[in-house]
């Protein structure tokens, strides 16, 4: 779509009459490119994050109230987890469509003081002092993220490592005929934090293994805990981007600042 999209601007630019064609090129020069880019990864990234990883809890929920535990005091508090960070989420969404909205536009400002320096536009200390928060936010946010980057990673090394002992299971199974080789094979969801030591079983073996294993609900829970991790990838990948950015933009009102430009 967006290869459609530079494609439909080129003909405008090659076939519109001089008047336009100039103002086509202002119009394409007042355009802040990276915050644009970076508003279009943290879209995609956050929707990605929150969209499967609401989904991914709820069903992580059913398979651990299935498999690894008997009685509900032992998930408890996974369960509260689930369901208040599944309004985290939520909040999320909403914080960042809010947050990219802003950063989006402070770049189109700073553009176009930049391309229109003794124009209409003012570089007031107010508008430093807010370039200087909005870099300020967004590496704090960069930072906070990173940590919720690699905590998302858990879920994954958990399913992962699940997926691998299954498989396990299955060489021994065709390898050997006793029983007794592969009855020992586990995993335990206490020794990844999923659950109280206390909790009973807490872990899954063998042929149980096998068959949570080849569920429905296995493999969902697993590509969705994927896409949620790539998701957040995404996402610190466009809070580095806007802190370039949003750096970027207040060297400039700050250089034009001491120049004695208001612009």
């Amino acid at each position: 779509m967006c290869v459609l999209l530079v494609f439909v601007v080129c003909l405008f630019i090659c076939f519109a009459p001089p008047g336009c064609y100039d103002c086509c090129v202002r119009c394409l020069g007042g355009v802040p490119y990276a915050s644009l880019v970076a508003t279009l990864l943290c879209f995609s990234g956050v929707a990605l994050f929150c969209g499967c990883g609401h989904q991914a809890l709820a069903e992580t929920e059913k398979l651990v109230e299935t498999y690894f535990a008997r009685n509900l005091e032992d998930y408890v508090t996974l369960a509260s987890f689930i369901e208040y960070f599944q309004y985290v989420i939520y909040g999320l969404a909403a914080f960042f469509f809010l947050y990219c909205i802003l950063l989006l536009a402070e770049g189109f400002y700073t553009t176009s003081a930049v391309k229109q320096t003794f124009g209409e536009f003012r570089s007031t200390r107010c508008g430093r002092c807010l370039s200087t928060t909005f870099v300020v936010v967004t590496y704090t946010l960069a930072v906070i993220w990173l940590v919720v980057f690699a905590f998302s990673a858990l879920p994954v090394y958990f399913f992962y490592n699940m997926a691998y002992t299954c498989h396990t299971i299955n060489i021994l199974t065709e390898t050997t005929t006793s029983l007794t080789q592969h009855a020992w094979v586990c995993i335990d969801a206490r020794q990844y934090g999923f659950l109280p030591w206390s909790a009973t079983p807490g872990k899954v073996c063998g042929a149980t293994l096998v068959a949570a294993c080849k569920t429905k609900e296995f493999f969902l829970t697993y590509d969705l805990y994927i896409a949620a991790f790539a998701g957040a990838g995404v996402t610190l990948l466009a809070l580095f981007v806007y802190v370039i950015s949003t750096t970027y933009n207040f060297a400039v009102l700050r250089f034009l600042g001491r120049k004695g430009i208001r612009c």
